[in-house]
């Protein structure tokens, strides 16, 4: 590859050595052994973070997921959505026949060689999701989702044009890409922010002389990012969290309660059919839910049972319930594991995995149960209004 891709700094007695990478091209790995070898700088950067850097390094890292531990800590959607931005990355590997962030890999192993210090210069892709997430309203939220996962399901070739532009891009920035077009305020987490945060690490790196293996679109902000001094610890903050999701999330289901409590009290019957509303809508919602996750028939029953008792209890969630017994009674096997790469390639790989299913159960069972919550407690209004 040209030189033009390697931007050189000089900062306070350190030389800094850029590598503008393309995170899909075969000479950019080819670039970054050979620029390490030549330079042999103190230390190496690479745009990974301490859980991507893991990921990389532990190729059968999908053997290791306690599937029990990933629902009770609640971290079912999110290990969803890394295996949904997996499996985009698995499509271009078979498009193109390229394992993207193999640069990234030539900068580990070429560090090792060279004796140089690794250091892990992105932020936690953890705290940069989470940034994300915050920026965006309820409607965004749910577009960012249907983007993600529609260009992973979609069946449409990637063109050469469209390869072209993700050269510049990292694998988080490609996903988003056109998201980041519709909602330019998503551009200050996934893209300023790191930039900021690559600079100072850079910066900080031991040595005087540091080599930086980067994701090409992230050179020119980092270039002029890192004549400033940033704040780590304040980039690596998770947003806080609103009171009032936490308020409503007991004050509607003691509203609930209370209104069920008053109908009996003034008509038995109607309190009674009240109650069976809010069980039907609730339970029968959430069952759908796991139905169509296609959960084990025991998963779909506990998700019925479960629901209208979970939806007035804001700590515990019905898809918990659910997802528990499917991992119970359809154990995923190390097979599951084993091919949980590939199967995330698609729709039917997705419901196929026993993996993914169990957490399709627990996705889908607490939509389910969402949507009856909202339906079977407008009924409860209906009815306690209908009796004053």
């Amino acid at each position: 590859m040209p030189e033009e891709n390697i931007t050189r700094i000089n900062l306070d007695g350190k030389e800094l050595i850029l590598i503008g990478t393309a995170h899909v091209s075969r000479q950019s790995a080819e670039q970054v052994k050979e620029v390490i070898e030549r330079e042999r700088p103190d230390s190496v950067c690479i745009e990974l973070d301490a859980q991507r850097y893991q990921s990389v390094m532990e190729s059968d890292k999908w053997k290791k997921i306690d599937i029990f531990k990933v629902i009770k800590e609640k971290k079912s959607t999110l290990l969803l959505m890394n295996l949904a931005i997996s499996s985009f990355q698995n499509r271009l590997a078979k498009q193109f026949d390229i394992k993207p962030g193999q640069e990234m890999i030539q900068g580990i192993e070429s560090a090792k060689e060279t004796g140089a210090e690794l250091v892990l210069a992105d932020r936690n892709i953890q705290i940069t999701f989470s940034r994300i997430w915050h920026n965006l309203g309820l409607t965004g939220k749910a577009q960012l989702l249907s983007a993600i996962f529609y260009s992973i399901f979609s069946k449409d070739t990637i063109s050469e044009d469209e390869l072209e532009k993700m050269k510049s891009q990292d694998t988080l920035n490609a996903v988003l890409a056109e998201f980041t077009e519709a909602f330019p305020r998503l551009k200050k987490p996934l893209i300023d922010e790191r930039d900021q945060y690559l600079a100072q690490k850079i910066k900080d790196a031991p040595g005087n002389k540091i080599v930086a293996v980067l994701g090409a679109a992230h050179v020119q902000g980092i270039t002029k990012e890192i004549h400033k001094e940033h704040d780590l610890e304040a980039l690596s903050l998770t947003p806080p969290k609103s009171i009032v999701p936490k308020i409503l999330g007991w004050a509607i289901p003691l509203l609930i309660v209370a209104l069920i409590v008053f109908t009996f009290i003034a008509n038995p019957s109607a309190g009674f059919d009240q109650a069976i509303s809010w069980i039907l809508w609730t339970g029968t919602l959430a069952a759908i839910g796991a139905a169509v996750a296609f959960g084990h028939p025991l998963a779909i029953l506990s998700a019925f049972v479960a629901a209208p008792f979970t939806a007035l209890h804001p700590l515990i969630a019905a898809g918990w319930v659910s997802g528990i017994v499917q991992a119970y009674v359809r154990r995923p096997n190390i097979g599951d594991f084993e091919t949980l790469s590939e199967d995330v390639f698609s729709i039917k790989g997705f419901w196929h995995n026993k993996v993914t299913r169990v957490l399709l159960v627990v996705l889908l069972t607490n939509l389910g149960g969402s949507i009856g919550t909202f339906i079977g407690g407008a009924d409860v209004i209906r009815v306690f209004f209908n009796n004053l």
